[in-house]
């Protein structure tokens, strides 16, 4: 799928420029028809927009919407989120999420204490997750002492995970992964924007080797996201399993969270 990166703000040039560069491509100011998408940093937000299709736009909002709603209604550290991580009363992780897409669970776990350190590889999603975070903390500075203390839990990086796993001297007690699988299908569950957005950033093809990765490193526990009943990741059978009505988190214990310092 090719996309365009287009630039309507003199004040985002820089950020568009290091992205195209990413992508390989130029900046524009207008859409070449004959790309599928293009990713727009406009004057108020960064979105992605399909070219082929008429569906919503994909940005990330953390203000409102959604995110907000989990924030205030979502169960609190009953989630299955938190108790994958391990999240309890005086334990709160520090969370390594490696495949933080739009940060929708990452928003969680902070939400709920933990600090959160998010990576994406995908240089159009990792452009839509540092604006939404930026125009989050905008917005709370002004409105939201809440959501700046959430927000200042949660730290982005843009690297590629398996490589920083091999190479970092940190040790994360927590690794968190969500890898992009093709058998996700097109259900009414699923928006069609973010169906379109799943199209774009393509399948992770190395989500074994991320897990291995993962398994060497992380100091208390792996967590892989799963949809309900796809097959596990090739490798070590996990621990136990936390399900849902559509997803289940795949546990891989390697110490107990009570015994950290």
């Amino acid at each position: 799928m090719k996309i365009s990166i287009i630039c309507l703000a003199d004040e985002r040039l820089v950020a568009a420029t290091d992205c195209a560069e990413r992508c390989g491509v130029q900046v524009a100011t207008r859409a070449d028809g004959s790309d599928d998408y293009s990713l727009v940093f406009g004057v108020n937000d960064v979105r992605l927009r399909s070219n082929r299709a008429n569906h919503g736009d994909v940005l990330v909002d953390f203000c409102a919407g959604g995110a907000a709603h989990r924030r205030r209604f979502g169960g609190g550290k009953g989630q299955l989120v938190a108790r994958a991580v391990g999240l309890k009363s005086g334990i709160r992780p520090h969370v390594y999420d490696m495949t933080a897409g739009l940060g929708s669970d990452s928003f969680v776990l902070a939400s709920l204490g933990c600090p959160v350190t998010l990576f994406e590889r995908n240089p159009i999603v990792h452009a839509l997750l540092a604006d939404g975070l930026a125009r989050a903390r905008n917005h709370a500075r002004e409105q939201d002492a809440e959501l700046l203390d959430i927000l200042d839990r949660m730290r982005l990086e843009s690297a590629d995970s398996i490589d920083w796993l091999r190479h970092t001297r940190e040790k994360p007690p927590v690794i968190y992964l969500d890898p992009m699988f093709p058998e996700r299908k097109k259900t009414a569950s699923v928006k069609k924007e973010m169906q379109a957005f799943h199209g774009l950033v393509g399948k992770d093809d190395d989500a074994s080797e991320l897990l291995q990765a993962a398994l060497q490193l992380a100091e208390y526990r792996v967590v892989v996201k799963r949809p309900r009943i796809a097959p596990e990741i090739p490798g070590p059978e996990p621990s136990y399993r936390l399900e849902g009505k559509s997803s289940r988190f795949d546990i891989y214990a390697l110490k107990s969270l009570d015994k950290q310092n």
